[in-house]
């Protein structure tokens, strides 16, 4: 009597894990719950990504840094000076001495953007 009863608990049991575990699965194979994991794998990938580009320029800082040490070309905030005002073309083509030491191209002074089409 007592081992039909322990056969028949097993039985039933083993039936009730196997009928919520074949639900759980159908479950997880409809179209919906497929589409929203299909969404947190591509959130998961895109934050990887990020992840992956943060620390890339986490490094490519790092490295300049080390090549900049190296280099000696590390310079005091306090010593940095400001850059020149950019000059207009008329300047650089009515000064005498940026023209000294280069030839100066025929068609400088009477560009027609038109020419070369």
């Amino acid at each position: 009597m007592f081992r039909r009863t322990f056969w028949f608990t097993a039985g039933a049991a083993a039936g009730v894990w196997a009928t919520t575990k074949v639900n759980r699965k159908l479950r997880q194979l409809t179209p919906e719950s497929l589409a929203a994991q299909a969404a947190d794998k591509a959130v998961e990938a895109g934050h990887r990504l990020k992840d992956f580009a943060l620390d890339i320029r986490a490094g490519m800082a790092q490295r300049e840094d080390e090549l900049n040490d190296a280099l000696g070309l590390r310079q005091d905030p306090d010593q940095v000076q400001a850059l020149p005002a950019p000059r207009r073309r008329a300047e650089i083509e009515n000064d005498p001495s940026a023209a000294r030491g280069r030839k100066q191209h025929p068609r400088l002074n009477s560009y027609n953007r038109n020419e070369d089409h």
